[in-house]
């Protein structure tokens, strides 16, 4: 979506998913994400900050990325607000920049009321979905999948 929307790139980056030039102060962002703010387990937290940290290492040494810095590198968590980070991010936060929900959305288009625009407009969305005897019909569609899969002999 960020790439198809011009939002940002698909990092060359092994483990990061984005860059983007942040809109609030202008430098370029590698960014991993994630979806919200409990969404990272403890074994987690050591491999990311690791890999980040090789990164930055290696640009320095070969001299491939000016100025880099770790503040350059950071989580991109797209939903919700710092105060709910589990420890694990507030691990990470102290080496390299946790982004959450408004602050994320903000760097990443330029818009400070994009994120709250968005939520609205997802739960607009939600309100409008007929939810009527959906599970049902789910339930009678994978059932009919199942029952003409040739992965299954019902005979």
């Amino acid at each position: 979506m960020f790439v198809e929307l011009d939002l940002a790139s698909g990092s060359l980056i092994k483990g990061m998913d984005i860059e983007f030039v942040d809109k609030i102060d202008g430098r370029k962002k590698w960014c991993q994400l994630k979806s919200g703010p409990n969404t990272i387990n403890s074994e987690d937290v050591k491999p990311l900050i690791q890999k980040f940290s090789k990164t930055i290492n290696l640009a320095r040494t070969n001299k491939a990325l000016q100025g880099i810095s770790n503040s350059d590198f950071v989580v991109g968590v797209l939903y919700g607000k710092q105060h709910e980070f589990s420890m694990h991010y507030k691990l990470i936060d102290k080496v390299h920049p946790v982004i959450i929900g408004k602050e994320f959305w903000h760097r990443l288009t330029g818009y400070e009321d994009f994120y709250s625009m968005l939520v609205a407009s997802l739960h607009t969305s939600i309100n409008s979905v007929d939810t009527e005897d959906l599970i049902n019909r789910g339930c009678t569609k994978l059932a009919d999948e199942i029952r003409n899969s040739p992965l299954f002999d019902f005979s």
